[in-house]
C-alpha cells in the first residue's frame, strides 16, 4: 500500500507515517514546515525510508504530483490555533482540502480511500446529563453568564445545572472559532465528495492529543506543553475559569492507530468518528500530574478569566469506533492505551 500523509512532519502526521512504515507501507510525506510549528526547519524525525516533499497544500501542481500512485490519503495538513488570520484558515483548511479532492476526481487518480483529520472542536459544547431531561446538547455559554462567575453548563430546556456526559457523533456541530468552522468544512467536504465519487472516506474527530514531537511554539499545541513551559520557567500554570474544565486527552500513538484502523476497515466508511480515550481529566488534575512529572511544584493560579466560546466539558463517546473494529483487541479501551497518568514518551527540554 502507498500512502500520502499531508502534514506528515507534525505531531499526529509523523506518528501516522512511522506506524505505516512499520506496517510495510510506502509513505510519502508532504509538509510545508509551517514556522509556527517547525521554527527550526525540517525536524529530525522525518523517516529516511519515506519520501519527503516540502510543499504547501495550496500548491496545486505539487499536490497533483504528490497524489500520483497513492492508494490512501491521510489528510492531516491544517492551519491551527487562535490566530486572527481568518483568510489563511479558510484558504489552507477549507480550500486546500477542496482542491485536493478536486484533483483526485478530475485527474481520475487511483486513490482508494481518504482519511481526514477532524477535531472535537467541531462540537460547540460537550453533551450533558440533565436530572429531568436526560441527555441534552447545551448551547455555548454566553459572555454574560461567564462574566458573573457561573462556569457551569445548564440544560437548554429547563436551565438546571447539568453533569458532563460522553459526546456522541450525532451531537450538533458548528464550532465557535474560525479553526473549528474550517474543521467542519474539511469533514463535510470529504464525506460529501466520497458519496459523490464512490471513493470511501472517513473523518476522525480527534480528542486533545499529546506526546513526543509536540511543538511548544504553536499556541494551539495543548495544555500539557503550555504548562510544562511555564513550570520550567518557574511560572505558575495559569488556569481559565476555575480549573475544573474536563478534556479527553489521548496519546498520539493511539491516534495514529485509529488512522490505520480507518484505512484498513470498511466499517467506518462514510462516517465522522470520535477518537479519544473516553475518559475525562480536569485541567487541575493535568497541572498536578505535570508538576509531579517535572518535580516542580508551583500552585496554579486561577484569576477567574475565561475565553468566550470555549467548551466546559468534552468526553468522546467511543462506541462507534469500538463496535466497528475489525481487530480482536478494542481500540482505545478506556484506561488501556491512554497514557495521561504516566506521560509515556513526553519529552521535556529546557529552552
Amino acid at each position: 500500500m502507498r500512502a500520502l500523509v499531508t502534514g506528515g512532519a507534525g505531531l499526529i502526521g509523523s506518528h501516522i507515517a512511522d506506524l505505516l512504515i512499520r506496517e510495510g507501507w510506502f509513505v510519502r510525506i508532504l509538509d510545508n514546515l509551517e514556522p509556527q510549528t517547525h521554527r527550526n526547519g525540517k525536524p529530525s524525525w522525518i523517516p529516511v525510508t519515506g519520501e519527503f516533499v516540502e510543499a504547501d497544500i495550496r500548491d496545486r501542481t505539487t499536490i497533483t504530483a504528490a497524489l500520483r500512485d497513492i492508494d490512501v490519503v491521510f489528510h492531516e495538513a491544517a492551519y491551527g490555533g487562535y490566530m486572527p488570520e481568518i483568510g489563511k484558515f479558510v484558504e489552507v483548511n477549507s480550500f486546500g482540502t477542496a482542491q485536493m479532492l478536486e484533483i483526485i476526481r478530475d485527474e481520475s487518480l487511483p486513490v482508494k480511500k481518504v482519511v481526514v483529520a477532524s477535531s472535537q472542536a467541531v462540537y460547540s459544547e460537550g453533551a450533558a446529563s440533565c436530572p429531568q431531561h436526560g441527555l441534552v446538547f447545551p448551547k455555548v455559554r454566553g459572555v454574560e453568564q461567564l462574566s458573573s462567575g457561573d462556569f457551569s453548563v445548564h440544560c437548554p430546556q429547563c436551565g438546571s445545572e447539568t453533569t458532563s456526559a460522553p459526546t456522541p457523533e450525532e451531537a450538533p456541530i458548528g464550532g465557535e472559532t474560525v479553526y473549528a468552522i474550517t474543521k467542519v468544512d474539511q469533514e463535510r467536504l470529504v464525506l460529501s465528495w466520497a458519496r459523490q465519487t464512490g471513493i470511501p472516506a472517513v473523518a476522525l474527530r480527534y480528542s486533545c492529543t499529546y506526546g513526543p514531537r509536540q511543538s511548544i511554539f504553536n499556541p494551539y499545541t495543548g495544555v500539557i506543553a503550555i504548562f510544562c513551559t511555564r513550570l520550567l520557567n518557574n511560572q505558575a500554570p495559569l488556569m481559565y475559569e476555575d480549573g475544573y474544565q474536563t478534556r479527553d486527552l489521548c496519546f498520539v500513538e493511539d491516534i495514529a492507530r485509529a488512522n490505520l484502523l480507518a484505512a484498513t476497515t470498511g466499517k467506518l466508511d462514510g462516517l465522522a468518528v470520535n477518537v479519544g480515550s473516553g475518559k475525562a481529566a480536569t485541567i487541575r488534575e493535568v497541572a498536578r500530574l505535570i508538576s509531579d512529572a517535572l518535580n516542580i511544584h508551583i500552585e496554579p493560579t486561577t484569576p477567574g478569566e475565561f475565553r468566550p466560546g470555549e467548551m466546559r466539558h468534552l468526553i468522546s463517546d467511543m462506541r462507534t469506533v469500538r463496535t466497528n473494529n475489525d481487530s480482536d483487541a478494542l481500540l482505545l479501551e478506556p484506561g488501556a492505551n491512554c497514557r495521561l497518568h504516566s506521560f509515556r514518551g513526553l519529552q521535556i527540554r529546557r529552552f
